[in-house]
């Protein structure tokens, strides 16, 4: 029994160790994910003030610095229109011949804003109805006012060149003039290229997977094509689109592909000085969990690593004083003799119990005639007949009642939840039992050994002494009426 019990402190004390050991290491890996996640913040926050910071730049640049281009544009669209009161057939028109006077893409758009004459070939024929609506919207309006306005940087359709454009109604309001003038070439584009600062983020910084710019209609500024219609963005993504453009409030929206997570962040950016929808523009900085999925793998094999050294130390460690703090810990609360429970283990038992509402059985068992066997056998063969009686009962009672040794040849046992058959049944059977086996408990059958048992159960006023004394009565009715048997407490009758 000392060895069971040691056994069970040292799996206390191996358990003990290894979840100590998991709650430290859960509770490092929460601070390096925080930790992790703080910093690709702070990344992804310097990206984005950085971007946001390069298209505030030359947006202002532009505000201070264009109205020379603007002035030129304004010159050359009053010259078109003069042109077109003097040849109202733009099919008579030159326009390879105008873009070569002026230096600009030169478009006319009709009442439907459709592309009908250009210098660039390839936009002949493109209806801002369809593809941006609310563009469609304020070209209306602007082909039904009178004054020329201008946008600042926006991008070509199909080509996804960044460029200036211009535009001034006719004089009948049934078409726009529109001019455009690449800014990529520009001194001021080229200084504060927030195309070349995304690449170099992008480069940078594992995290990032790409940074765009896109413009109020969906479409990428300085995406290049092969001439075809620029791809818009798509859904998911266009919900989320939208939904910056209207709140000017920053979105996220996080994919799983390929076993890779990215999140999409959606940043709203309106320049201070609004020209039309060019200036309303959101920017979209795609990031993986690389870093942080790298990191947290990195740590867990770290982890396995030492949750390892900490279970060999742990068990190496709990076997040690299993062996050192087990039999003083044990001789506490049980017999030495037998390893059943000591008499105060005991009674700590049947207190804690009776302090419930369920019904307790006390057995108390004495070894009949045991004074002869060490007067005339010895108090060895005496304490080994003991043992003997001890592991009998252990094993009739166990695990169903607690047992123990209270002194010379008394023992006691306590039924939880006692139900009085059950108990008489186990009394009949340690009768049996020790009956049987008795020749094997002494060395002669000179001397009449058994056991006599007495029973109480207990009732709600009932304290450990009182259900001993009860016990003791039964036990005593046993003796008087001829040993090996047992008696249970009657409690007497009042008139």
């Amino acid at each position: 029994m000392a060895r069971n019990f040691r056994l069970k402190l040292t799996v206390i004390l191996i358990v003990f160790s290894l979840v100590l050991s998991f709650v430290i290491a859960m509770f490092d890996y929460m601070k390096l994910k925080e930790s992790v996640i703080a910093s690709q913040a702070a990344k992804i926050s310097m990206a984005e003030d950085k971007i946001i910071s390069n298209l505030s730049t030359i947006d202002t640049v532009y505000d201070l610095f264009d109205k020379e281009m603007s002035d030129k544009m304004k010159e050359f669209s009053n010259e078109l229109v003069q042109k077109y009161e003097e040849e109202s057939d733009f099919a008579q028109w030159n326009f390879d011949e105008l873009k070569k006077k002026y230096g600009m893409e030169v478009f006319v758009l009709n009442d439907n804003n459709t592309v009908l004459y250009s210098s660039f070939k390839q936009d002949i024929g493109l209806n801002f109805s369809d593809c941006c609506p609310k563009f469609s919207k304020l070209l209306d309006s602007r082909r039904e006012g009178s004054n020329f306005s201008h946008d600042g940087m926006d991008i070509q359709s199909k080509t996804g060149e960044i460029k200036k454009f211009s535009y001034m109604p006719t004089p009948d309001h049934l078409y726009l003039i529109e001019l455009a003038a690449s800014l990529e070439d520009e001194e001021i584009f080229k200084k504060f290229n927030f195309l070349e600062t995304s690449k170099e983020l992008e480069d940078t910084y594992d995290i990032i997977d790409s940074i765009h710019v896109y413009n109020s209609g969906g479409f990428i500024l300085g995406q290049k094509t092969d001439g075809y219609m620029q791809k818009k963005i798509e859904e998911p993504f266009f919900s989320v689109f939208n939904e910056v453009n209207q709140s000017g409030e920053v979105r996220e929206l996080t994919l799983v592909a390929d076993g890779r997570q990215k999140t999409y962040r959606y940043i709203p950016y309106i320049a201070e000085e609004r020209r039309g929808y060019s200036t309303n523009r959101v920017v979209e900085i795609v990031y993986n969990d690389s870093e942080l999925t790298g990191l947290l793998h990195t740590y867990k094999n770290q982890f396995i690593k030492q949750l390892l050294v900490i279970i060999t130390a742990a068990v190496g460690l709990s076997f040690i004083i299993g062996r050192l703090v087990a039999a003083p810990i044990h001789l506490a609360f049980h017999d030495s003799m037998t390893g059943l429970k000591n008499r105060a283990a005991f009674e700590d038992e049947v207190q804690r119990s009776l302090a419930g509402s369920t019904p307790l059985a006390l057995l108390m068992i004495d070894l009949d005639n045991f004074k002869q066997v060490n007067d005339r056998l010895g108090h060895g063969e005496g304490d080994r007949i003991l043992k003997q009686a001890a592991t009998m009962i252990a094993e009739v009672v166990e695990p169903k009642a607690v047992a123990a040794r209270v002194g010379g040849d008394e023992f006691l046992v306590l039924f939880k939840k006692a139900e009085e058959h059950a108990v008489r049944q186990a009394a009949e059977e340690l009768l049996l039992k020790i009956e049987g086996n008795v020749i094997g408990m002494r060395l002669t059958n000179e001397i009449p050994l058994s056991v006599s048992i007495g029973i109480a159960f207990s009732d709600r006023n009932d304290t450990f002494d009182t259900l001993y004394a009860k016990a003791d009565d039964a036990l005593y009715q046993s003796k008087e009426n001829g040993k090996n048997r047992y008696s249970v407490h009657e409690p007497l009758c009042t008139s």
